[in-house]
């Protein structure tokens, strides 16, 4: 039997998870410290933006011009409603492909999501993506391997190279790790900070 795509899964709590999350804080001052190292301004990229919220108002508000990516429709519905000024495109960041460049990309609790098979060319594609002097922050599971847990009446899947291997992966793709936190002991969640230093 094959996993369920995740955009349909997210598709169903997605009224949920606006209502949930309207008012939180979660990942704003690891996004913050992100922020604080890299351009003032720029473009942004978001991955696995979901309803954009808490985590597109900061990067706007840090003069970032914002293009989040989802594979989710009625998130990408949901984050267009509530940001006319930011772009918002629906697509599995597997298959997505853009010649644009960012000075600043998020994914927050987003890369989990996929197969363990796609964990570095994912994260090698983000390396890709980003400017020189730009800055990458992106969160991830310390637990080696794959795992499914229930959660709101559906099974979703999980996988993590590890923290080495998400480290070896930005230096090999030519970042220099700034930052890393595992912020929410004792679950196994790790948020880490690159950049693309200058030529």
């Amino acid at each position: 039997m094959s996993k369920p795509d995740i955009g349909t899964q997210y598709d169903k709590i997605a009224s949920w998870w606006h209502e949930y999350h309207l008012n939180s804080d979660y990942g704003v001052f690891a996004l913050t410290c992100a922020l604080s190292y890299g351009p003032k301004g720029g473009t942004a990229l978001d991955v696995g933006c979901g309803l954009g919220g808490r985590m597109v108002h900061k990067m706007e508000a840090a003069g970032f011009s914002v293009t989040g990516v989802d594979a989710s429709a009625e998130m990408i519905k949901l984050a267009t409603a509530t940001h006319p000024k930011a772009r918002f495109i629906q697509a599995d960041i597997a298959e997505w492909e853009t010649e644009e460049r960012f000075d600043f990309i998020l994914s927050w609790d987003c890369l989990f999501h996929l197969p363990l098979s796609a964990q570095k060319p994912v994260l090698s594609k983000l390396c890709r993506l980003l400017n020189n002097g730009g800055i990458l922050i992106h969160s991830f599971g310390d637990a080696i391997g794959h795992h499914q847990d229930e959660w709101r009446g559906q099974t979703f899947h999980y996988s993590s190279i590890g923290i080495i291997e998400n480290l070896k992966t930005l230096m090999d793709c030519g970042l220099t790790p700034l930052h890393l936190e595992r912020d929410q002991f004792p679950e196994r969640h790790v948020y880490s900070i690159a950049i693309r230093e200058n030529d």
